[in-house]
């Protein structure tokens, strides 16, 4: 990323595609400003990389991207979550505020000190958190305006074994979980992830992670705007904790290039 570029990036698809794969938690990149401000040293700031990345999240939608029949639009965030998590409510509203990691994490996923006591979130919401939404905002309301409706893809992993941070570390772990919202999330959308990453034997819903990722403009409000959530389980796809991906990343791909390409032509 050089001096003075937008710490994301939209990659454009197809005109006609209501589509928009979101991955915001693939980069391990922290600007020096920021890890001034983190405790950890550097063998610890690298382990909690490995745990907390969701690894070749970016490449797998890019293979995705590549393979379908109508090119998705592709929204990557450059920076760590560790930088401040786009995906996080800013307020208390987000129930992940009780582990210390709000939309600025102040814990680890150990629940070990991140930042140091005090620190005030606001800075970084103010230059990475609100023109991140800003920008994925805009990018809803570009695929509402060509095609009359916007599909958000989130895509993520997470690891086999729980991490204390997790608030529904107890419950089931699937190859697959389907984060879901109640009103974004219609029925047939579910249908078809199950239909496409069922190969991989079964999809679970909502656990060990629920919800999925809707702009605030939209969220509760626009029906146009539907939305699941892609949790892949590192050990389908990658050596854990952080290491290169295997041979399952490209069989993922081809399962959500399946997806994308059954809501372009719904």
């Amino acid at each position: 990323m050089s001096p003075g570029s937008a710490p994301f990036q939209l990659a454009p698809g197809a005109l006609g595609s209501p589509v928009l794969l979101h991955v915001p938690h693939s980069s391990r990149v922290i600007p020096e400003r920021v890890r001034d401000g983190i405790v950890l040293d550097d063998e610890a700031l690298e382990a909690e990389l490995g745990r907390i990345t969701d690894s070749h999240t970016a490449e797998l939608a890019a293979r995705a991207a590549e393979a379908c029949a109508v090119t998705p639009w592709r929204f990557v965030n450059g920076l760590s979550r560790l930088v401040v998590d786009p995906e996080r409510f800013p307020d208390d509203r987000e129930e992940m505020l009780a582990v210390g990691m709000g939309a600025v994490y102040t814990r680890t996923t150990h629940r070990k000190p991140l930042r140091a006591p005090g620190t005030d979130p606001e800075p970084l919401l103010d230059r990475y958190f609100h023109p991140y939404a800003r920008a994925m905002t805009a990018a809803v309301d570009e695929r509402l305006a060509a095609t009359g409706r916007a599909v958000v893809i989130d895509v993520h992993s997470y690891p086999a074994t729980a991490l204390p941070y997790e608030l529904h570390g107890t419950g089931p772990r699937p190859p697959v979980c389907l984060g879901t919202d109640p009103f974004h999330t219609p029925p047939e959308l579910r249908a078809r992830a199950e239909a496409a990453f069922s190969r991989f034997g079964g999809t679970g819903l909502n656990s060990p992670f629920p919800g999925t990722y809707v702009p605030l403009r939209h969220y509760g409000t626009d029906r146009r705007v539907s939305a699941l959530m892609i949790e892949i389980r590192r050990d389908l796809y990658m050596t854990e904790p952080g290491g290169p991906p295997g041979p399952g990343l490209e069989a993922l791909a081809s399962a959500l290039a399946e997806l994308v390409d059954a809501l372009s032509h719904t």
